[in-house]
């Protein structure tokens, strides 16, 4: 039996999936949320003979869609992918968000940025007034980390270097690490985003802003929210 955060997760895991069209190149997304959308997809593919190729985010999104049959692609073998549907940590009501919690954010956001639509999934949970709640996720390289949590510590990002099960700092698929910035709240985000683009040893970071079309909460009644409506 489901809890009441998976039973939305699942709720718009599958609503997402309902749709995807035959035809498709179809951006798939990592995290919890996501799980349940895949899984749909794959039976679909199954059962509904429904012809899409997948581009994924993250190897474990890859090694789950393979085990389904659902076609995979590189992200550059495809001229553009059609709608991606992928998870967040955090929303605001400007449908901007936090992604990274899966450590998958520099993938994640190299497929929005070539998808003609992009649409989060996300529990009730995740919705928020404003970003911070989070932890911001940065991806770095090794080399200098160090330095880098000494700059964002000296402009008080409280950062911590995320660490894997074994106590050793993670690594992601991209072959780099991660430091976590523990902010209460960011009042602007725009203004983050630039200056963490423009530090030396930073990869990505995941802040994704103007990127999501569409957010669909999972629940008893799925809500849609949609960006023309949050700039309302």
């Amino acid at each position: 039996m489901l809890d009441k955060i998976q039973q939305q997760k699942k709720a718009a895991g599958e609503y997402a999936a309902s749709l995807v069209e035959n035809g498709m190149v179809v951006g798939l997304g990592t995290g919890s949320t996501v799980r349940y959308f895949v899984d749909r997809l794959g039976e679909r593919v199954a059962n509904e003979g429904l012809d899409i190729v997948g581009v994924t985010t993250s190897n474990r999104t890859a090694h789950q869609a393979r085990c389904l049959g659902i076609p995979l692609a590189d992200v550059d073998a495809v001229d553009y992918i059609d709608l991606t549907v992928d998870g967040a940590d955090a929303v605001d009501p400007q449908l901007n968000g936090i992604k990274g919690g899966g450590a998958a954010l520099l993938y994640e956001k190299v497929v929005a940025k070539n998808s003609k639509r992009n649409i989060w999934i996300v529990d009730g949970s995740k919705q928020h007034a404003e970003l911070g709640h989070f932890p911001l996720p940065v991806e770095v390289v090794s080399y200098g980390e160090q330095q880098l949590c000494r700059l964002f510590k000296k402009h008080n990002l409280n950062p911590i270097l995320r660490l894997d099960e074994d106590g050793r700092p993670l690594t992601t698929d991209n072959g780099n690490n991660i430091i976590d910035l523990h902010l209460d709240t960011i009042p602007f985000p725009e203004e983050l985003a630039t200056w963490l683009s423009n530090q030396v040893g930073v990869v990505e970071h995941g802040l994704f802003l103007n990127v999501c079309d569409e957010v669909i909460v999972g629940g008893d009644e799925i809500q849609v929210l949609k960006r023309d409506m949050a700039k309302n």
